[in-house]
C-alpha cells in the first residue's frame, strides 16, 4: 500500500538522467583527451611529421601514438569508475579517481615504454599530461556545474527510503535537503522503532509517508526509488536482509557511517576470523606528506605574488582613492598550535571599523562565537567589492611565504574566538590556518558557527595534498562566481 502514499512530485528514475549524463561525461573525457595529445603533438613537434621508432626498425607516426594514448587514458578513467553515478555531482572523491587513473594510465605507458623498449618523447609526456589532467579536470567541473543547477532545481535526484530511529531519520533528511548536489532526495521513512516519535514527542518528517519494515521489500521493485539509506539502529542481520532484497532491482543501499568527519582513504576493511572489521587511521600532523604541503604552499605562494601583483596594484590603488586609508589591515589572529600572528589584508573597512565593532555586536543578531553582519555599514564601497571577490584575502600569501599560514587550512580565528572554543575545537588549531579551504568553498559568511566548526575539523582530520589542489581549483570557482561574502 505504501506505492500509495508516494509523492506527487517524486524523483525521476535514477536511471534516466544518470545514463544521458554518464554518456556526455564519457564524450567530454574523450573529446578533452584528443585535444591534450594534439597539443602536445604540436608543442613537440610543430607542423612536421614525426615518427616512433619501434624495435626492430619500423616506425609510428606520433598522431597514431597520442589516439592509443587517448584510448588508454579514456580506458583508465573508465577502469577507476570515475563516471559512476555515487561519486558525481557532489565531493572529491569523482577528482581524486580522474587524478588516480590519469597517474596509472601514464605508469602503464611509462611501463610499457620500458618493456618494448621504446623511446617516448618526454617533452610530449610532459605537456599532454598536464593538460589532459587539467582539461578533464575542467570538463568534470563544467558538469558538475550543470547538474548542481539542475539539482537545485529538484530534478536528477535518487529518491531515498530512510530507515532509523526517529532523531537518526531526522537528521539524514534535513542533511539530504541541506545538499541536493548530494543528488539523493528523501520520498519515504521507515522507523526502527515505531513507537519512537523523536525529541520533544515530535514524529520524524511528518510531511513524509512512512513504511514498515516489511514494505521496503516492495519498495526495493518500485522504478522511482534509487537508494535505501540506513541511518542507524538497525542489527547486522536485517541490514544483510535489506540488502538482499535490493538485489533484484536497481536501487542502492547506504549506510550513514558513525565515523563522523572521517574520509574515505582513511578507511580500510580488515577480516579478522571473518567479522569484518573496519580500520581506521588516526591523523598524523607531521611527516614528510606536511613537507610536501609546504614545499606546495611556497611555490603557490611565490607564484600568486609576482603573477598577481599587476591586480594588488589596482586593488591597492583603488583603497586609496577610496577614502585615503592605509592599504592594508594587520590584525593578529591565532595559528598552529595556538601561537599568534600579525595576518595581512586588504582593508576592506572603514579606518574606525574596530572601534565601532562593539556597538554593532551589542546591536545586531547573536551569532555566537563569530560575529558577521549582512550589510556592516563598516564596509566601504571598493571593500564590498574585493570582499565578494575574495581579494582583500590574497595578500595572505605573504603569510604562507613567512610560515604563519598555509595556502589550503582552516580559517584563521581571532584571539577572542579562540578563548570561546570547546575542548574539540581546539583541534582546528594542529595545523596552519589557510587562505582557502572548506569553509571558503562552502558558503562563507552563509555557514552558522556549527558548520563553520565541522568544515574546518573535517579538513583537519582528512587532509591530503591532491585534496588541497582540488579545493585550490574550487576556490577559482567561488571567486568568480561568489556566494555568502559579507
Amino acid at each position: 500500500m505504501w506505492l500509495w502514499l508516494w509523492p506527487a512530485r517524486a524523483p525521476e528514475p535514477a536511471r534516466r538522467w544518470d545514463r544521458h549524463y554518464r554518456a556526455g561525461v564519457a564524450l567530454t573525457d574523450l573529446m578533452v583527451l584528443i585535444v591534450a595529445v594534439t597539443v602536445a603533438d604540436l608543442a613537440r613537434f610543430g607542423a612536421e611529421q614525426a615518427s616512433l621508432t619501434l624495435d626492430g626498425g619500423r616506425s609510428v607516426r606520433y598522431e597514431v601514438v597520442g589516439v592509443i594514448l587517448a584510448l588508454v587514458w579514456f580506458c583508465a578513467l573508465g577502469a577507476w569508475d570515475t563516471r559512476v553515478r555515487r561519486v558525481i555531482g557532489a565531493g572529491m572523491e569523482e577528482y581524486r579517481r580522474v587524478l588516480a587513473a590519469t597517474l596509472a594510465a601514464f605508469g602503464l605507458i611509462a611501463i610499457l615504454s620500458y618493456l618494448a623498449p621504446v623511446e617516448l618523447s618526454r617533452s610530449y609526456v610532459l605537456v599532454a599530461l598536464p593538460v589532459g589532467m587539467l582539461l578533464l579536470l575542467g570538463g568534470r567541473l563544467a558538469w558538475r556545474l550543470g547538474l548542481t543547477r539542475v539539482r537545485n532545481q529538484g530534478r536528477a535526484l535518487t529518491g531515498t527510503v530512510v530507515v532509523g530511529s526517529a532523531d537518526e531519520v531526522n537528521t539524514a533528511v534535513a542533511e539530504m535537503r541541506r545538499y541536493p548536489e548530494a543528488g539523493y532526495a528523501p520520498v519515504a521513512v521507515a522507523l526502527t522503532t515505531p513507537e519512537d516519535a523523536g525529541a520533544g514527542g515530535v514524529p520524524p518528517v511528518p510531511e513524509l509517508p512512512r513504511i514498515s519494515l516489511e514494505e521496503l521489500r516492495l519498495a526495493a521493485q518500485d522504478p522511482r526509488l534509487g537508494a535505501v539509506m540506513i541511518a542507524g539502529g538497525m542489527p547486522s542481520s536485517q541490514i544483510k536482509q535489506i540488502a538482499w532484497d535490493l538485489e533484484t532491482g536497481e536501487s542502492e543501499l547506504l549506510l550513514v557511517s558513525q565515523l563522523t568527519d572521517v574520509a574515505g582513504p582513511r578507511i580500510h576493511q580488515s577480516p579478522v576470523t571473518g567479522l569484518p572489521v573496519v580500520h581506521v587511521d588516526l591523523p598524523s600532523f607531521s611527516g614528510g606528506v606536511h613537507v610536501l604541503k609546504r614545499t606546495m604552499d611556497v611555490v603557490i605562494a611565490s607564484a600568486a605574488l609576482v603573477l598577481l601583483a599587476p591586480l594588488f596594484a589596482a586593488v591597492a590603488l583603488a583603497i586609496k582613492l577610496d577614502d585615503g586609508g592605509p592599504v592594508f589591515f594587520r590584525q593578529e589572529r591565532v595559528g598552529q598550535d595556538g601561537s599568534t600572528f600579525r595576518m595581512h589584508k586588504f582593508r576592506s573597512m572603514a579606518v574606525d571599523a574596530e572601534s565601532r565593532r562593539a556597538a554593532l555586536q551589542a546591536e545586531g543578531p547573536d551569532n555566537g562565537v563569530l560575529f558577521k553582519m549582512a550589510n556592516d555599514p563598516r564596509v566601504t564601497k571598493v571593500g564590498r567589492f574585493i570582499r565578494r571577490h575574495s581579494l582583500d584575502e590574497f595578500p595572505q600569501f605573504w603569510d604562507v611565504l613567512r610560515g604563519k599560514m598555509s595556502v589550503v587550512g582552516p580559517r584563521p580565528p581571532l584571539p577572542a574566538e579562540v578563548e570561546q572554543y570547546e575542548a574539540h575545537v581546539y583541534r582546528r588549531l594542529l595545523i596552519k590556518p589557510g587562505v582557502t579551504g572548506l569553509w571558503q568553498v562552502s558558503g562563507r559568511s552563509d555557514l552558522s558557527w556549527d558548520d563553520s566548526v565541522r568544515l574546518d575539523l573535517s579538513y583537519v582530520e582528512n587532509w591530503s595534498v591532491s585534496g588541497d589542489l582540488l579545493l585550490i581549483l574550487k576556490t577559482f570557482r567561488t571567486v568568480v562566481s561568489p556566494s555568502g561574502a559579507y
